[in-house]
């Protein structure tokens, strides 16, 4: 795994005036809280703790940046919709993401982490929604896919395929499981492809 084996915090960042220069490319990863981001991110890093992950859903509440050379940049975004963090916490949240998937020059692409058993819930759709008139790609990864069976994995893969493409969105979908370690290949072809390369 290449190019996230490069991969090495830079900055964080909790309001939009934080964020570091726009310019490079950024893939920014996103997903509902608990939703297995950060498990994700360290799968396909080969790296136990590059992204921190909780066992309290809402913990993470800065955007991380970490550098992978060559001016490409992987964005880990604050996990969204967990019901017990306070209002004004998700209202800034929700400000803060809007703003930043709907006007960040730099970012080429979306990395939607969602629950295979739960996906495109109402605030998942909100984002894409948000990120639709950039025109930009999205890849979603449908993660502990392993929780599935495999019948259960090719119905829900159909499923969200068919309602990304009746909404409009540029997507592309994959089934994934960092504890199986299933599907990190395609994870990455996708991921280098919304870098706009198709090699580390």
């Amino acid at each position: 795994m290449g190019l996230f084996d490069r991969a090495m915090y830079v900055a964080s960042a909790h309001d939009l005036e934080q964020l570091p220069p726009d310019v490079g490319a950024e893939v920014a990863f996103v997903g509902r809280s608990n939703a297995g981001k950060s498990s994700a991110i360290n799968t396909l890093a080969n790296h136990r703790r590059l992204a921190f992950v909780s066992k309290t859903p809402g913990r993470t509440q800065l955007i991380n940046f970490f550098a992978l050379g060559d001016e490409r940049t992987l964005v880990d975004l604050p996990g969204y919709g967990y019901a017990e963090v306070p209002a004004r916490v998700k209202a800034h949240w929700q400000n803060v993401m809007a703003a930043y998937v709907s006007t960040r020059q730099s970012l080429t692409g979306l990395v939607l982490i969602m629950d295979a058993r739960h996906p495109l819930k109402a605030l998942d759709v909100k984002l894409l929604d948000w990120y639709l008139p950039t025109g930009k790609p999205v890849h979603c990864l449908l993660t502990k896919a392993d929780k599935l069976s495999k019948s259960e994995q090719a119905l829900t893969l159909r499923k969200v395929i068919k309602q990304l493409d009746a909404a409009g969105h540029n997507a592309t979908v994959q089934l994934f499981s960092s504890l199986k370690k299933e599907g990190l290949d395609e994870a990455e072809r996708a991921i280098l492809r919304l870098f706009g390369t198709s090699n580390s």
